[in-house]
């Protein structure tokens, strides 16, 4: 949601909100490598646990069900994304900073977690990424 709201503000002249003075980092993933996973989970069925009891259900090591999770697992320092995003644009964002939103984090939880399968890691780089969602959102919405 950040990469849309940004671009489009950054092309109409508008402000970009960065909270937190852009001190945060997060795990961007490429839509296009979640898609990949998406589709390889089809051929993935979970299955249950045939260790897992009701009557200790929160015993590990037994989990009902194992949970699956599409991630980058590189995090990226804000400012850096909205440099990425400048540089792809062609042109600086007027940045308004502001202090951390209510119901933030100061230190986000990995997006990977030891319970977690992983079925694809995303390949796709910050750079990459934005790149090719710049390239579409110019197209899709006629912008030379």
């Amino acid at each position: 949601m950040a990469l849309f709201m940004f671009t489009k503000n950054i092309l109409e002249g508008k402000p970009i909100d960065i909270y937190n003075y852009g001190r945060h980092k997060r795990d961007f993933t490429y839509i296009d490598d979640i898609v990949e996973g998406v589709v390889l989970t089809l051929d993935n069925v979970a299955t249950p646990n045939p260790n897992w009891s009701g009557d200790q259900p929160d015993q590990p090591p037994a989990k009902r069900h194992t949970a699956l999770q599409y991630s980058n697992n590189q995090p990226v320092e804000l400012m850096r994304f909205v440099e990425v995003l400048e540089q792809c644009l062609g042109m600086a964002a007027e940045k308004n900073f502001l202090p951390m939103q209510l119901g933030d984090v100061l230190k986000p939880m990995p997006t990977w977690m030891p319970s977690c399968r992983m079925l694809v890691r995303s390949q796709t780089s910050i750079e990459t990424g934005i790149k090719r969602f710049v390239e579409w959102y110019k197209n899709y919405y006629s912008i030379a």
